[in-house]
């Protein structure tokens, strides 16, 4: 009896040992780093992209153009000159039928044939003598002379000049051409300092300001 209950007690005690032997205890598992982000702060969300989305490109926008440094002044072009510190000079002044611009101090400045800077160099000269010591000028155009058309178009005359314009996109300022206009040259008479030049020209020729076009009258 006694042994009997000796080997029962074995064999419970074995149960009892297999089932500890079985059960793992705790383990320590390293995160990734990345990993450690999430727990913290959640699971990130990702917004989808739409179909054909391409991240924003900068593009460099184009070159200024050197034609105002180079552009030469005449009657009915319309200036902004700066003269800095000095509020009562800086003004719009309009050159006059004479060729010059009247300003406060140094009155008449011939301005036909000068160059924006030229002018500006100009004027600073004349304020340099017993005005103002050093002073800074700066001359841009508001505003070019404007341009004729005359002739065959649905509406001749005056037009304020764009910079880069040609033969062809004045006759569309003024309306097109007319039913009986000829359709592949015009005249045009172009005036500067040095005279006036009158040419027949394809529709594509560059237009300068003070230019007059006339569109002739086909004869079929």
């Amino acid at each position: 009896m006694r042994c009997a209950r000796a080997v029962l007690v074995c064999l419970l005690t074995a149960l009892v040992l297999s089932g500890c032997m079985g059960r793992s205890g705790p383990v320590a598992v390293m995160q990734p780093q990345g990993d450690l982000d999430t727990l913290a702060y959640g699971q990130p969300v990702y917004a989808p992209s739409p179909v054909g989305y391409a991240p924003p490109v900068a593009y460099a926008g184009p070159p200024v153009a050197s034609y105002d440094q180079q552009y030469r002044l005449d009657a009915g072009d319309k200036l902004r000159v700066v003269v800095y510190g000095q509020e009562g000079l800086t003004n719009s002044y309009a050159i006059d039928a004479g060729g010059s611009i009247t300003m406060p101090l140094i009155g008449a400045v011939p301005a036909r044939g000068q160059t924006p800077a030229g002018l500006a160099s100009q004027i600073a000269g004349r304020l340099r003598n017993g005005f103002i010591r050093e002073p800074s000028v700066a001359v841009e155009i508001e505003a070019y002379r404007p341009f004729f058309i005359l002739g065959e178009v649905a509406a001749p005359g005056q037009y304020p000049y764009v910079p880069n314009m040609s033969v062809e996109s004045a006759v569309a300022i003024a309306g097109g051409f007319s039913p009986r206009a000829k359709r592949d040259v015009v005249t045009l008479t172009h005036t500067d300092p040095g005279g006036s030049i009158r040419a027949i020209v394809p529709l594509g020729t560059p237009l300068s300001p003070g230019d007059t076009v006339l569109v002739g009258e086909r004869w079929f």
